[in-house]
């Protein structure tokens, strides 16, 4: 079992804690849209509250450990890796809770490129200790808005993990697929599990607009989440969303190999 003294090394070591290669600059434009209440960066939750931009700032150090001076303003990101093991150890936490009561799960991407892997392991593990990883809505077509304009996308599953299309392209995992904020994938998603009678997920995993989406409609929801993504954060500060765990959310998918390791030994799910 990989200890929590070799999984600090490894978290700062890949950059996935620690320095970490989102920029400063990113970040704190992200936390301005967001007090500004652009949807780009909501990601389908919808505050309570007005978030001024010292607050998110504030949050944001808590949840993450980065610098709340705003006079800082430029280099890399950082990340606490001891924030990331201690939120990491209550993702597995409700993880193996699920799993203990073979809940229907639902999993998603918005970064099929990084973290399909990562995701792909907890649905296997999930569907063998006999939860339903549930695939509803496979095939839909959903018009995404993008920095290009609207585009329609294609809601595919790959080892029970949802993920969008370019409209067209299939082939191997991952090929095609296409990094996304947007909350309408889960949304469309419960949608047609709705429709069809269900059964509606018990646990929604995953990152970006899949947490905010599903946590704003009263779903428990848990994932991973980067400084530039305050969204997740505000949710769970507010209650919506279960559990974040602050990481680098595009490193190189290998260096997330240790933590699917950790996670499902933390939940009782190892092979």
């Amino acid at each position: 079992m990989l200890g929590t003294g070799e999984l600090r090394a490894h978290l700062v070591e890949a950059r996935l804690a620690g320095t970490i290669a989102t920029m400063r600059e990113k970040s704190l434009g992200r936390y301005r849209l967001f007090a500004a209440r652009d949807p780009r960066v909501l990601l389908g939750l919808d505050p309570e509250r007005d978030w001024p931009l010292g607050e998110v700032l504030r949050l944001m150090g808590q949840k993450c450990g980065v610098v709340v001076d705003p006079a800082h303003t430029s280099g890399p990101d950082v990340i606490d890796p001891d924030r990331t093991i201690a939120a990491l150890d209550r993702f597995a936490d409700r993880i193996g809770a699920a799993a203990g009561r073979r809940a229907p799960v639902l999993l998603g991407t918005g970064h099929p490129h990084r973290l399909l892997e990562f995701y792909a392991a907890l649905a296997d593990a999930l569907s063998a200790a006999g939860c339903p990883v549930l695939t509803p809505a496979y095939g839909s077509c959903v018009d995404i808005a993008t920095r290009f304009g609207v585009r329609t996308r294609v809601l595919d599953y790959v080892r029970g993990v949802a993920l969008m299309r370019e409209t067209g392209v299939r082939g191997a995992p991952g090929l095609g697929g296409v990094h996304t904020h947007s909350p309408l994938p889960v949304r469309t998603a419960l949608g047609a599990a709705a429709a069809a009678g269900g059964p509606l997920p018990a646990l929604v995993i995953g990152d970006h607009g899949w947490v905010c989406g599903a946590g704003q409609l009263g779903i428990e929801a848990i994932g991973l989440a980067d400084t530039d993504d305050p969204a997740l954060f505000v949710g769970q500060a507010e209650g919506r969303v279960a559990e974040v765990v602050p990481l680098d959310d595009a490193a190189r998918t290998a260096s997330y190999r240790p933590l699917i390791r950790y996670v499902l030994n933390r939940a009782y799910l190892s092979c």
